[in-house]
């Protein structure tokens, strides 16, 4: 059956630093903090919960500057809780960022490690998402993107078009995964950010990366050796890992 969404994997200099800042800027709770890799959940969540969405912190040597290709948008419920957020995430070490947004009516920040996320204004359709309204993947063909995505995930697709495409959990709980259309890059990078997929429990990891080879996946090597998960690539280039199951 369809994979699903489990995780999104920050790559840091501080796994244990960029994890506090994420547990408080959205409201959730350190679950797991070793040395190289920190977890970070919502208040009582348990690892590989099917029904979960959780942030991964892990510690690299050196995270490259690279253009952003994945990006976090926070949700709020009013003009004033906007705007107490974007104050808050300020107080907790986030820095105005400017990616050439122009006069928008959401705020661009960057975390300590120097990732960008967005502080959205109310918006209805993410009222009920908590406190991460959607994960944004950059991408210039997004109906090639939802194709390839929907059949991936056992999320459920709620609009196409040449610019934007949007899923989200047929649970109807959670984040919306997004793709937006930017101008693509010129040269293949490493991003900062990626999503990890997990299977069922009682799923075979190595026939679901079969499956998803036939979709279009492809190996990736990004240095991770001799580990139990798998790197691949989006028909787009986009890294993400299949973990293997509980």
């Amino acid at each position: 059956m369809p994979l699903r969404l489990g995780l999104l994997n920050f790559k840091a200099r501080d796994n244990s630093a960029l994890g506090r800042f994420w547990a408080d800027a959205l409201g959730w709770d350190v679950f797991s903090d070793g040395p190289a890799v920190t977890g970070v959940g919502p208040v009582g969540f348990v690892w590989q919960d099917p029904m979960g969405f959780c942030v991964c912190v892990v510690a690299v040597p050196d995270p490259e500057a690279v253009r952003y290709r994945v990006h976090l948008d926070l949700a709020t419920t009013s003009a004033a809780h906007q705007a107490e957020l974007v104050a808050r995430l300020q107080d907790l070490g986030a820095t105005p960022a400017d990616v050439g947004q122009g006069d928008v009516p959401w705020t661009v920040l960057a975390d300590p490690e120097g990732n960008v996320f967005c502080v959205l204004e109310p918006r209805e359709m993410y009222q009920d998402t908590g406190p991460i309204a959607a994960v944004v993947v950059h991408c210039d063909d997004p109906r090639a993107m939802a194709r390839f995505w929907d059949a991936a995930v056992d999320w459920t697709l709620h609009e196409v078009s040449d610019d934007h495409a949007r899923l989200r959990s047929a649970t109807g709980v959670g984040p919306y995964l997004e793709f937006i259309r930017t101008t693509p890059d010129a040269a293949p990078v490493w991003t900062r950010v990626h999503l990890d997929l997990l299977p069922y429990p009682g799923d075979d990891q190595a026939a679901e990366v079969a499956r998803l080879k036939t979709l279009g996946a492809t190996p990736a090597d990004v240095g991770q050796g001799d580990v139990s998960w798998v790197v691949l690539a989006d028909p787009q280039g986009h890294e993400f890992c299949v973990l293997a199951p509980a």
